[in-house]
Formats: C-alpha cells, sequence, structure tokens
C-alpha cells in the first residue's frame, strides 16, 4: 500500500488538520475520550475496530499530543489516555460534525444520540459562527487569504 502523502508543513490550517485527525478512527477515538473511555480495550469495543489499526491510532494521537498517556486512575499498572488540551480544543470540531450530521444525515423523527448539558439535561445549542457585528455568518460571507505560490527555485 503507498505511503500517503504528509500535509505536516501545508501552507492551509485546514489540511494540517486533517493530517492528524483526518480519518475516521481517530476522530471516533477522539468522540469516545470525550465521553470518558480511556483504556485502550474500552475504544477496542466501542468502535469495533482492528487491534492493530486502534494501536497505531491511538499512537499518532499521542506523538501529536492530542491524548496523553497517564497512569491508570484506578491505581492498576494499566495506562490510560486521556485528551490533553490540545485534544480539548476539538471539542467544537466534534459537536460541529454532530450537528450536521443531526441535520443531513437522518429522516425526520429518526431516532439518534443526542448530545446534552451535564447540568441542565437540555440538548446542546446548535454551532452558529457570527460575523464581528454579531450577524450569522455564511460560507459567502468568507474567503480564505491565500499565501502567494512559491516560485520554483532556479538551476
Amino acid at each position: 500500500m503507498a505511503q500517503r502523502k504528509s500535509l505536516k508543513n501545508d501552507a492551509c490550517p485546514m489540511a494540517r488538520s486533517l493530517d492528524i485527525v483526518g480519518d475516521q478512527w481517530s476522530l471516533l477515538i477522539i468522540r469516545d475520550a470525550f465521553d470518558g473511555m480511556k483504556r485502550f480495550g474500552e475504544f477496542q469495543q466501542s468502535l469495533g475496530v482492528a487491534k492493530n489499526i486502534l494501536a497505531d491510532r491511538l499512537k499518532n494521537l499521542v506523538h501529536e499530543g492530542v491524548l496523553d498517556l497517564a497512569p491508570a486512575s484506578d491505581g492498576s499498572l494499566y495506562q490510560e489516555y486521556v485528551l490533553t488540551a490540545k485534544g480539548k480544543g476539538l471539542f467544537p470540531v466534534v459537536v460541529g460534525l454532530r450537528h450536521w450530521g443531526e441535520a443531513h444525515l437522518y429522516a425526520k423523527g429518526e431516532p439518534h444520540s443526542v448530545l446534552v448539558e451535564r447540568e441542565s439535561g437540555k440538548p446542546v445549542p446548535k454551532i452558529a459562527l457570527r460575523m464581528r457585528d454579531g450577524q450569522a455568518l455564511t460560507p459567502e460571507d468568507t474567503f480564505v487569504k491565500k499565501l502567494p505560490a512559491k516560485k520554483a527555485a532556479a538551476h
């Protein structure tokens, strides 16, 4: 199988982000970590992913600083995976994907899990992007200011 091209040095922040969390297993691991899962076996049981793939994704997420390995909270010899500040920074991404899925991937009235506020038990409001003046921000209101193209070195 061909090795995929690294996007670690890409000028696009989205490309760099996807280089780390752009496959389904990584995002589902992060989702499960937000749900309180910490051990390899918990992730494996939840996802049903092959152990070698799970081990690879967890190793990469630790290497990239999204997860950290910590001694088990129960005092056993096991280690647990915990979200770092960098990993917790993905919360709006996970919530945004959830909201998009709720809006576009379910039939009206079709049951699905719901993200709720722990204290009130009420559903988390939809993420809403706003302009500086508070108005709703749409794709038509934005553009990406790209870096100038690099010129090829003369030989």
